[in-house]
């Protein structure tokens, strides 16, 4: 990994852009790409690019992976098979604007798992960003307006992102007990090829049912884009953050996904940023540094 990629916030920062086009598309493709479709064909090519990387290390390290097989089920349910699975489902009945919203949870429900199940806890300074920082997130998100968060109506969708951040709250707690001297891209394997078992069920009963990609160009160059970036290397990103800075700072990044969502409309649709804009992006990296300060 080149020298920059080393540092693990740089890596948190850049999972948060992959991971918000990955939101952005999934809304957008929904009429073409159905939600299992495209979990299973998103880690299918995941699974291709990290396998050649994986292969040299199963020899070798089989037995630490094999001694290590339940946290590697488990969080190959959890983080392959299960968030992405119900972000999608989520994204074909809610808005993006709930979807963003509900997923900034992630990082209180992750403090919270962290608190009950491991006894850590964050210093008042850190506590303080943390809330700083979910109120940048969900000013970006109500554009300003308390009126949009009072009267947010939740629906089945709702439910959906609420479940995926339970479940991405748990997966980042537990990586704590991954197997140890396992390679990171063996690792990355291991998790995709049990999501893909878990999908490959769900993904052959929605064909059953007649729901099917519409192939063209937009719908492949989108799968190919989440396999990519927001599977491949925003995994092994936020993996390593995760071990580098633990689980309730890492958490915190996902609160930059509405500023790179900002930044994204501005570059591609045009669109002019506002007031709430730069206040609610101002709070989250207020609220990001206080968090990373020590004492």
């Amino acid at each position: 990994m080149p020298r920059l990629l080393t540092n693990p916030y740089l890596l948190l920062t850049l999972t948060a852009l992959f991971w918000s086009g990955n939101m952005v598309l999934g809304r957008g493709i929904r009429a073409d790409v159905p939600p299992m479709a495209l979990a299973f064909w998103r880690w299918a090519i995941a699974f291709l690019l990290v396998l050649p990387l994986a292969l040299p290390h199963l020899k070798s390290q089989w037995q630490l992976l094999k001694q290590g097989w339940r946290p590697v089920l488990v969080l190959g349910l959890l983080g392959v098979g299960g968030y992405n699975t119900f972000a999608y489902l989520a994204l074909q009945t809610t808005t993006a604007t709930n979807a963003v919203l509900l997923n900034s949870f992630i990082p209180v429900a992750t403090i919270a798992i962290s608190w009950a199940f491991l006894g850590k806890r964050l210093t008042p300074l850190a506590a303080t960003g943390v809330v700083i920082s979910l109120i940048g997130a969900m000013t970006i998100v109500a554009r300003g307006d308390l009126d949009v968060l009072l009267h947010l109506a939740l629906n089945s969708g709702d439910l959906w992102m609420l479940g995926a951040v339970a479940i991405w709250a748990i997966y980042t707690v537990g990586l704590a007990w991954r197997p140890a001297g396992v390679h990171p891209m063996l690792m990355l394997a291991a998790f995709t090829t049990v999501g893909l078992a878990a999908l490959f069920p769900a993904y052959l009963w929605e064909i059953a049912e007649g729901r099917t990609i519409n192939v063209h160009l937009g719908s492949l160059a989108s799968l190919a884009y989440v396999g990519i970036f927001p599977s491949f290397v925003g995994y092994i990103f936020y993996n390593r953050g995760v071990a580098e800075v633990g689980a309730n700072k890492a958490s915190l990044f996902i609160h930059l996904m509405p500023v790179f969502g900002t930044l994204l409309s501005v570059v591609f649709l045009g669109e002019i940023p506002h007031a709430y804009h730069y206040a609610g992006i101002a709070l989250i990296f207020v609220g990001i540094w206080l968090t990373m300060k020590k004492g």
